[in-house]
């Protein structure tokens, strides 16, 4: 795909990757649409990429919430005539000992990671499939291959969105031209982090990755548009990207 003038909704857009991703798409050409809760990021990040010759769009609202899908699917076709590529970026990550019972941030995990994922792919189909192309992106994760302390339920988040990826693209890239990736990130220096609130967890996971130096969102944002920048005829099905001094 030539991203040039490619419509590219980017969910999660307020910062960390989805803020990486949009600055680095406008800058090759693409009318992105950044998508998220916090406005006032977005209008930063907006006018950051109009100062540069981008093209952006703000559209608040939250991925758990099919009305808001609907009208940012709407937004970005009446704004840019088109759906090209849809960035599920949104994501969570309260990482808890299941022994502790912090079910709510489980059924937070769950709403946003996986059924965020599913709303967005069900509001932008329709268009993608009348186009007859596309592209899908889904951020899964390493921890989609491998359990790692405190990752019960967000492994298993991941370990979804990694299969529905791989189901979307054997159901839809053959018949309708819409390529789908899943990208797999290792540790990466975002805000994902700051949710959590297992104080046992948090104090074990510095003793595991404290020597660690995580992955830039840049780096994410760098393989997204690799993905992106193949020819029609190549589908690059997961990126599985690690930072060199983490060992799992």
């Amino acid at each position: 795909m030539n991203i040039k003038n490619k419509t590219v909704i980017i969910t999660g857009a307020s910062s960390g990757i989805g803020e990486a991703t949009a600055l680095k798409l406008s800058k090759e050409g693409a009318n992105v649409v950044l998508a998220a809760r916090r406005e006032d990021r977005l209008r930063k990040l907006k006018s950051k990429i109009e100062k540069e010759g981008g093209n952006a769009l703000v559209v608040t609202g939250d991925v758990t919430n099919k009305n808001d899908w609907q009208h940012l699917q709407k937004e970005a076709r009446d704004t840019f005539g088109s759906i090209d590529v849809l960035i599920n970026n949104a994501g969570l990550m309260p990482l808890s000992y299941v022994k502790n019972l912090h079910t709510d941030e489980w059924d937070t995990m769950v709403d946003v990671n996986i059924k965020g994922v599913l709303n967005g792919v069900s509001a932008v189909l329709p268009t993608m499939m009348e186009q007859k192309e596309g592209h899908i992106i889904n951020i899964s994760s390493v921890a989609a291959y491998k359990y790692f302390p405190g990752g019960a339920i967000y492994c298993a988040t991941k370990s979804a969105v990694k299969m529905f990826s791989e189901g979307l693209r054997q159901e839809l890239a053959p018949t309708y031209g819409i390529n789908v990736t899943s990208i797999e990130p290792g540790a990466v220096d975002t805000e994902l982090t700051e949710t959590i609130t297992d104080k046992e967890l948090m104090k074990d996971m510095q003793d595991v990755m404290g020597d660690v130096e995580p992955l830039a969102p840049n780096d994410i944002a760098d393989a997204i548009f690799y993905a992106l920048s193949q020819p029609g005829r190549t589908n690059v099905n997961d990126v599985y990207i690690m930072p060199t001094t983490q060992k799992q």
